[in-house]
């Protein structure tokens, strides 16, 4: 995420790094090359000099009064900045309403029906919600199939009405019906097409009217750079959206349009796409994205991930297993498992900081996990259940069972028995890593 964006401004920012003091030259050169990275990044000329202009003030001014290294000064000042352009703090979707309705608004191939259903099993499964999708995409052929089918993976009903070519009267049947069962939230999904045009306007605008919604979100493509800020901009002067949602942002995307959009519009970033499954959504937090833009991870979404996969029940039994040696290849599965369902593992390797840096030409696939689990595979469950049981012939089976070399089985192995050791100790000390005696 924002690769190349991350590099340049911190190429550009490593110049006042050793200097003694900030000066107009330096900082003259550093905001320059902060704007190219801006300007490269598909952000407008206007809005890359007036923010480069504030970071240029605001350092010439704090330099007098603040004791501080010229290069985390400047650090400091840039994160502050691009949170503020990004909208400062993050804004919660309003769900409030018996029921509440949100409209989905956007362009064709820009994420609208995946995203509605990635909305819905989000306000399900985080915020304890009843949800009605409403399939108001009438003129995709595969639009009502797909919302059907996405429907069915987060367990959410799709309300449909086959023939009818009026979407108008399709979401108003449909908000009728989730009256009488109950539904808390009902999310309408809209047709889009490959460009604005007027006819779709006219339908998203009437669609409003008649629907009062509580939101209308725009989803716009990430990818399109400063098109999909111009895009947010006519359909904001159409129908005065409540707020913005970036699909595609895990791709290889230049991040003009997560930098701009809320400068331009002076609507919020809701949420954020950054994958292709059903749980691949998160809410937009300006400060956390400022620290990824600048290299320095995003930790607090990493906990925050990994404490919605905690079973502590789970973590009771391994602690209980790692304290009488019997913790075994199938609770190491078991954890793999967890970590998975946190995210993509580029995205979360992404959120460690440094660790972009160290694994910058390394590819990082979701796959990673892949060699290990064919070789704990290719284990009878004896084996799985006793790991001090492997010897040479065990081994030599197990290898050519998983199609690995003898030498990766017995690195693998050699690894666990280290997790396994660690994992003990931190259990011992009550979560915390032991200290080492001083000699």
């Amino acid at each position: 995420m924002f690769e190349n964006l991350s590099s340049k401004i911190e190429k550009a920012l490593h110049t006042l790094r050793g200097k003694g003091s900030i000066t107009d030259i330096n900082v003259a050169e550093t905001v320059k090359e902060v704007r190219k990275a801006l300007l490269d990044a598909d952000v407008s000329y206007p809005i890359a000099k007036e923010f480069t202009d504030k970071v240029k003030a605001e350092a010439l001014g704090r330099n007098v009064i603040q004791s501080i290294e010229p290069g985390q000064l400047m650090v400091k000042i840039v994160h502050e900045e691009l949170t503020k352009l990004m909208g400062s703090e993050a804004v919660e979707i309003n769900v409030k309403g018996q029921p509440a309705i949100v409209l989905i608004a956007g362009l064709q191939g820009s994420g609208k029906t995946t995203f509605s259903a990635k909305l819905a099993n989000y306000l399900k499964t985080k915020k304890g919600k009843s949800v009605m999708l409403v399939a108001g995409d009438v003129y995709r052929p595969a639009a009502i199939s797909q919302l059907q089918t996405l429907g069915e993976q987060v367990q959410v009903p799709v309300y449909t009405e086959e023939g009818n070519r009026n979407p108008v009267e399709i979401a108003k049947h449909a908000i009728n019906e989730a009256k009488g069962r109950g539904y808390n939230v009902v999310i309408v999904d809209t047709a889009g097409r490959l460009a604005v045009d007027e006819e779709m306007m006219d339908e998203i605008a009437a669609l409003k009217k008649e629907l009062q919604p509580q939101e209308t979100l725009f989803v716009v493509d990430s990818m399109t750079g400063q098109d999909a800020v111009n895009t947010a901009k006519a359909f904001n002067d159409r129908i005065d959206f409540d707020g913005v949602v970036l699909t595609k942002l895990d791709g290889d995307t230049r991040g003009g349009a997560a930098l701009t959009i809320r400068y331009t519009v002076e609507k919020p970033i809701k949420f954020v796409g950054i994958g292709e499954k059903m749980d691949a959504l998160d809410v937009f937090h300006p400060d956390r994205m400022a620290n990824r833009i600048l290299g320095m991870g995003d930790v607090v979404s990493l906990v925050e991930r990994a404490q919605e996969q905690y079973d502590e029940m789970e973590a009771r039994k391994i602690s209980k297993k790692l304290m009488h040696n019997e913790y075994n290849f199938d609770d190491f599965l078991s954890q793999i498992a967890q970590i998975k369902k946190m995210g993509s593992m580029k995205d979360l390797i992404g959120m460690i900081p440094g660790m972009d840096k160290l694994t910058k030409n390394v590819e990082i696939g979701d796959d990673a996990f892949v060699p290990i689990e064919s070789m704990i595979g290719s284990m009878t469950p004896y084996e799985r259940q006793n790991p001090s049981c492997l010897n040479g012939s065990r081994k030599q089976r197990i290898a050519a069972g998983s199609g690995r070399s003898i030498q990766e089985l017995n690195r693998f192995l050699k690894q666990f028995e280290d997790t396994r050791k660690m994992m003990k100790m931190v259990s011992k000390n009550g979560g915390k890593l032991p200290m080492r005696k001083r000699r």
